[in-house]
């Protein structure tokens, strides 16, 4: 692959250490994106929900203390996706992680066989 892959995480996120772990095994190039310090925009968020074929909702990490102090299990579900994008583009902790972003696919949470069958 020409274009270089993008890979988003939180460096302290074990699930994203993992996936990083697991693209330098397979040799595959990235370039890391520190997703606490450079938080998506809400342009970004947009073209990759649009590319991942997933309900906006999916793009929540919500697992984070953020996620749950904003009770946003019970928000969601009646929120707007375009609402759910801006206020994900508030915070870069609210977003799934790891994303790994290719020419054409969006990668969202790190499961190990389907990056594989994502990424042969």
């Amino acid at each position: 692959m020409s274009k270089k892959n993008l890979f988003i995480c939180y460096p302290k996120c074990t699930t994203c250490q993992k996936a990083q772990k697991w693209l330098d095994a397979q040799g595959i190039d990235y370039e890391l994106r520190n997703i606490k310090e450079d938080k998506p925009t809400l342009a970004e968020l947009t073209a990759w929900h649009q590319k991942s074929n997933l309900p906006s909702r999916k793009l929540f990490n919500t697992s984070g203390l953020l996620y749950k102090s904003l009770a946003l299990k019970d928000k969601l579900p009646t929120m707007p996706e375009a609402e759910q994008l801006v206020l994900l583009a508030t915070d870069g902790m609210l977003v799934k992680r790891p994303l790994l972003l290719t020419a054409d696919k969006v990668l969202v949470g790190f499961k190990e066989a389907e990056w594989q069958d994502s990424l042969a």
